[in-house]
């Protein structure tokens, strides 16, 4: 019995030592460039160029058809376009606080555009 108890005290030492180790930070990790800030406004969205990955945080105000829309922020507006699949059963209306994730849709002759792929409503 004596071996018993000898032997279980040992192995949770074992244990507890162990799992104490693996959550101890022993430094290190990635050194390199971090990813670009992705939240801007719709005055440094409408500068940006194609493909451009953007974050913006607003309201969409009204639609223009054909599955773009207005989007403001407090810096102005911009064109936003959102495919109907995109939506993911979000419902938003013009005073309801969106996350918007997509990317800058340039063309030489037209203002930038924002290619919506994520909506999130606040």
């Amino acid at each position: 019995m004596n071996k018993f108890l000898a032997v279980s005290a040992l192995a949770l030492t074992v244990a507890f030592s162990g799992a104490a180790m693996a959550k101890q930070n022993l430094g290190g990790g990635f050194t390199g460039p971090t990813a670009p800030n992705l939240n801007v406004t719709t005055a440094e969205a409408s500068k940006l160029s194609d493909d451009t990955p953007v974050i913006l945080t607003g309201k969409i105000e009204q639609s223009l058809g054909d599955e773009k829309y207005m989007f403001r922020d407090a810096s102005g507006t911009i064109i936003i376009e959102i495919d109907d699949d995109d939506w993911r059963g979000v419902t938003v209306g013009p005073n309801d606080t969106v996350i918007l994730q997509g990317e800058i849709d340039s063309d030489m002759f037209e203002p930038n555009i924002v290619d919506v792929d994520i909506v999130t409503k606040q």
